[in-house]
């Protein structure tokens, strides 16, 4: 299983170079930024799993640097520091899609079940997607059940040539692939 990945950002050097030791510790794969500029510039060219950014910064500030990252990758994971914090910039970095807000100085123990979380609750989200994705097909008859617009598996089942006639709008002809072909043509004339 491949590390995970953090961006970790803060304008304070010795907080940056602190953190990252403790989080390289932990077997995470750690890329440090110390401005909000040079954070961009790495999540341009790299995919990162979890972003842990500072809120205040000379520049472009903690919030800028969640909705860049927020719009280059809506599943990146965000987790927000501060020292000045207040409920205002709490609930801006909610609602921009952070998913959790501490504030320093805070225990590097602390930060590190915060982004163990983080990552647990980003697993969790991929596991739905991957599900909401999958065509439920009926083992034995091919029907398909078709559940735009209803709650999850309570959608309606139908033929495979309807559901692909209402989804795309194409007409159904039947045939045989070759092999098939073969197989009739063995069962019906013999070798």
């Amino acid at each position: 299983m491949r590390k995970k990945s953090i961006l970790l950002v803060d304008d304070e050097e010795i907080i940056l170079n602190s953190f990252g030791m403790d989080l390289r510790k932990e077997n995470y794969d750690v890329s440090l930024a110390i401005n909000g500029k040079k954070a961009i510039s790495l999540l341009n060219s790299n995919e990162f799993d979890l972003l842990v950014t500072d809120l205040s910064m000379p520049g472009l500030d903690g919030l800028q640097v969640l909705k860049e990252a927020k719009k280059m990758n809506s599943l990146t994971g965000v987790i927000i520091l501060t020292g000045y914090g207040d409920m205002t910039s709490a609930i801006d970095a909610l609602r921009l899609g952070a998913d959790d807000y501490l504030l320093k100085p805070c225990d590097p123990d602390e930060l590190i079940i915060r982004i163990e979380r983080c990552l647990e609750k980003q697993e969790a989200f991929q596991k739905v997607k991957l599900y909401e994705n999958i065509l439920p097909v009926c083992m034995y008859c091919k029907s398909i059940r078709d559940d735009t617009g209803t709650d999850h598996g309570k959608g309606k089942w139908q033929s495979m040539e309807d559901y692909i006639h209402n989804k795309s709008g194409a007409a159904i002809s039947h045939t045989f692939c070759p092999q098939c072909q073969e197989r009739t043509e063995k069962i019906m004339f013999g070798d």
